[in-house]
């Protein structure tokens, strides 16, 4: 059952960051700017951190196995209409629609992973939900980038909508049926879940994946104008990149279940190094494919840690916090998105390497601040699936 669930965000993934690496290709198609097309990052990422949370909270008393499915259907049916759609406005209003259908689908992944391994598991469980978007960092972003290169962008997206067709076929043959779990009525579900001490530590995350993404969303032209490759090359440092991501992510699923905090603390400095000695790099493609690397294994290897501490200090409110930390995320993908088109028409693409480490920087004494954070004490015949407070 994990492995449905693991690849139902691998498709999604794949489609999410599939923008990044054709991204010069739709805005000459759709005749915009290089930085006008990367708020096609930003409508989905947008889409992901408000519309996850509220599918999620309209639909927390329905059978997970049936939100699942429809959250599934209905995304591929919009990944298909952005496959052949010509109009920029609405290629924007469909990846918001995505993205907040992607925001659904994670949360109900989450609630389904967990429920089927230990409490001291919990952590390695939602690694392998969460891995299947670094696999698509890996893997499905930088194939569907070499055929977007090779075919056009739109091929790229027709493979996503056909992965996603025998995903929701698997589903409905191996996804059990599991009622709803919320344990609480919707008022006290966003009570809990919206708690500050969650909100800490999505704080956090927020400023994690701005940092990254003030950088990764002009990858491409960063590689192109600054590093000197282009073509192909694109898609093998895009490659390393992923395969650091997939490792980053499952490796901390372990640390999570051993020390949440001190992950995020350790990854957050490492990321501080990677991206400011990235800026120093220049057109040293040796050195930049050896700090992408880095970046990715730090960048990913913190994200279980953020999901096991939002859902752990949720406590009955977990249901619906499930789907925060990919808000929170996703928020940070929007506003590093906007903050480095700033940067690109400010400074220059060359800076974009040190707007990153500064934001990741910021991060650093948030993340050890949510350490003194406490689990709320929840009795058991209310919360029967105790999340334990590890930090």
């Amino acid at each position: 059952m994990l492995l449905i669930l693991f690849l139902g965000t691998f498709t999604m993934g794949s489609a999410e960051l599939l923008v990044v690496g054709v991204l010069n290709l739709i805005a000459e198609d759709a005749a915009v700017s290089i930085s006008a097309t990367g708020n096609l990052v930003t409508a989905y990422a947008l889409g992901q951190a408000i519309g996850g949370p509220l599918l999620t909270a309209l639909t927390v008393r329905y059978s997970r196995r049936l939100v699942l499915q429809v959250a599934m259907a209905v995304y591929v049916a919009a990944t298909a209409l952005i496959a052949v759609s010509s109009d920029f406005g609405l290629l924007l209003a469909a990846r918001a629609v995505t993205g907040a259908l992607q925001g659904l689908f994670v949360a109900v992944a989450i609630t389904i992973g967990i429920s089927v391994v230990a409490p001291e598991r919990m952590g390695r469980a939602m690694s392998v939900v969460i891995g299947g978007f670094a696999v698509s960092t890996a893997f499905g972003v930088p194939l569907g980038t070499l055929v977007g290169q090779l075919v056009g962008w739109r091929g790229g997206f027709f493979g996503v909508v056909l992965v996603g067709v025998l995903v929701l076929a698997a589903t409905l043959v191996f996804i059990p049926r599991i009622e709803a779990s919320g344990t609480t009525g919707m008022r006290s579900q966003v009570r809990h879940a919206l708690h500050p001490r969650v909100v800490a530590v999505l704080g956090f995350a927020v400023l994690l994946f701005a940092g990254q993404f003030a950088v990764l969303t002009y990858m491409e032209p960063y590689l192109g104008d600054i590093v000197g490759i282009s073509g192909g090359l694109v898609s093998a440092f895009l490659l390393v990149f992923g395969i650091t991501n997939a490792l980053g992510t499952f490796a901390g699923g372990r640390l999570a279940d051993r020390n949440a905090t001190l992950t995020m603390v350790a990854c957050c400095l490492a990321l501080v190094v990677a991206l400011g000695a990235l800026s120093f790099a220049g057109s040293a493609a040796v050195l930049t494919a050896f700090l992408l690397g880095v970046w990715g294994l730090a960048g990913f290897a913190a994200v279980p840690s953020v999901q096991y501490r939002v859902t752990a200090l949720a406590g009955p409110g977990r249901d619906l916090a499930a789907s925060l930390p990919a808000s929170a995320l996703n928020a940070g993908i929007a506003i590093g998105a906007l903050v480095g088109g700033l940067t690109v028409s400010g400074a220059g693409l060359d800076a974009i390497a040190v707007t990153g480490a500064i934001i990741c920087a910021a991060a650093v004494p948030v993340a050890w601040a949510t350490g003194f954070l406490k689990t709320p004490v929840v009795p058991a015949e209310t919360d029967p699936q105790t999340v334990p407070a590890h930090t």
